[in-house]
């Protein structure tokens, strides 16, 4: 387990599954505006206020919650220096996953769905070759954390669905997340994912559903009279490793935590 000031791993018990050769580092902030500035622009819209994740296991508990505020509220004063504090946790969670033997693998947006790839630029200390030293360390001025850290795969959910469109960086996987509480919304991420190929996340009501919609290989998601996605179903909840899923598919979760009693249409079925 890594304990960072930011980031941790260990900690999620569907990451833990795929530690074998990866191992997943989640940063958890405090959702939409309860730091009192909005970090999930579209959670309103998208009605995933009610069902979020956020209190979810150990989020139930108050310590944990006051760490993920006092953590936003850090990043929303003071971006750079909260950006400074992120490259040193990747920093120690790069050499223990060297020691350790796996793969580094991190989400930045656990609770969250901040742009990361743009207008949060990062410096990290770089080391050359030298002809007359071992090495030379050097600070360089990178555009974005994926770019300076070009040794993890990152990867996330988001619920921006123009983020897609973007020519995202190599090692950075984006998964849009479906709901139906809004149609336009709805509509525009399954234009996304019709015009981009990028794979879309659906949380059904219960894992019996998802199963059924895997078994039939394939489920139909849209607004009717719009554009239609027909895709294959895969289970989501066998491992939380979104770059390695084949592409063109619909993730398949099952509702848990506070999503169960959802209504508002992010949970269909």
């Amino acid at each position: 387990m890594f304990r960072g000031k930011l980031i941790r791993s260990g900690n999620n018990a569907k990451t833990v599954k795929g530690d074998d050769v990866y191992e997943t580092a989640i940063m958890y902030l405090a959702p939409a505006t309860l730091a009192g500035r909005n970090v999930c622009a579209m959670a309103e819209t998208a009605g995933c206020i009610r069902g979020c994740l956020n209190t979810a296991g150990r989020g139930r508990f108050n310590n944990v919650q006051l760490a993920r505020l006092n953590k936003t509220k850090r990043y929303l004063a003071d971006r750079a220096a909260f950006m400074a504090e992120l490259v040193a946790d990747l920093e120690r969670f790069v050499v223990y996953c060297q020691k350790k033997g796996v793969k580094p693998a991190v989400r930045l947006n656990g609770t969250s769905d901040i742009q990361w790839e743009v207008a949060h630029p990062v410096t990290r200390i770089v080391r050359k070759s030298h002809p007359h030293f071992t090495y030379i360390a050097e600070p360089k001025r990178f555009a974005n954390i994926f770019e300076a850290f070009p040794e993890v795969q990152f990867y996330d959910y988001t619920k921006i669905y123009k983020r897609v469109y973007r020519q995202l960086p190599a090692n950075y996987v984006l998964v849009l997340s479906y709901s139906e509480a809004n149609e336009a919304y709805a509509e525009k991420v399954v234009q996304a994912a019709h015009d981009t190929g990028a794979n879309v996340a659906v949380v059904y009501r219960d894992k019996a559903l998802r199963d059924s919609r895997a078994a039939a290989v394939a489920d139909t998601i849209g607004i009717r009279g719009g554009t239609w996605l027909n895709r294959r179903v895969i289970d989501g909840d066998q491992t939380d490793l979104r770059f390695l899923d084949p592409k063109g598919v619909i993730v398949g979760l099952y509702a848990k935590g506070a999503a169960k009693q959802d209504e508002s249409g992010f949970v269909l079925g």
